[in-house]
């Protein structure tokens, strides 16, 4: 069982399928989970929607104030913002939310990883580490904690596992050039991921949305 609490959201019909999708700091699950009607599903779709709330702890660069995290953020440089230690704590609760879906029959290659900034940054470091074959990794608005180094102890498993970057072309709080970071990164060592930018801020807009439930039909087909 995952220790994490969770909003789940069951589709009309029993679920083939699950994407889990971490909100980013000082959000909830809650934040998220609004978004489903907005992807523009079909009534009959088959998808579990699965969006967990992070633990609460002190953020350094707010002022030590306790908050939802996924981890510590040190400080604004790229290279030292996110405490590694909290990732990993981090990762091991997503990994238990993503095993808990295949001991309830849900198979690995049907299940989407997705996160939005801080959930962004745990999406992909956890998707790119997991063992077992995912559908897709998500990744809005959001950097890799190590810049423009991929995470150490890459899993072959998700080698060719579809990825999809989003991010606002006046994000102020996590910066275009930091998701850019992130695809070449991504791109260099030949993931097969897929950019987009979006005339906004730090934030999601609705023909992003429409985009993004259209690739998670594609990738779980």
């Amino acid at each position: 069982m995952s220790s994490l609490d969770k909003i789940v959201i069951e589709p009309q019909k029993p679920a083939t399928a699950c994407v889990i999708w971490l909100h980013g700091l000082g959000d909830s699950g809650a934040g998220f989970a609004p978004v489903v009607p907005l992807l523009g599903l079909p009534s009959d779709h088959a998808i579990r929607f699965i969006f967990p709330h992070a633990p609460e702890q002190a953020v350094t660069i707010n002022g030590g104030y306790v908050m939802r995290s996924w981890y510590d953020i040190k400080s604004m440089d790229l290279h030292d913002r996110a405490d590694l230690q909290g990732v990993m704590e981090s990762e091991q609760a997503v990994k238990e939310l993503i095993q808990a879906q295949i001991d309830q029959g849900i198979k690995a290659d049907k299940i989407v990883l997705a996160g939005f900034s801080q959930g962004g940054v745990m999406s992909l470091f956890t998707g790119l580490r997991f063992t077992q074959k995912l559908a897709g990794i998500m990744a809005l608005s959001c950097y890799l904690p190590g810049g423009e180094h991929l995470p150490e102890q890459l899993a072959n498993e998700n080698q060719t596992t579809p990825i999809l970057q989003h991010h606002g072309e006046q994000d102020d709080v996590v910066p275009l050039f930091a998701g850019k970071m992130a695809f070449d990164a991504l791109t260099s060592a030949h993931y097969q991921t897929t950019w987009k930018s979006y005339p906004m801020a730090h934030s999601v807009m609705p023909n992003q949305l429409a985009d993004i439930g259209q690739w998670i039909l594609h990738v779980l087909k």
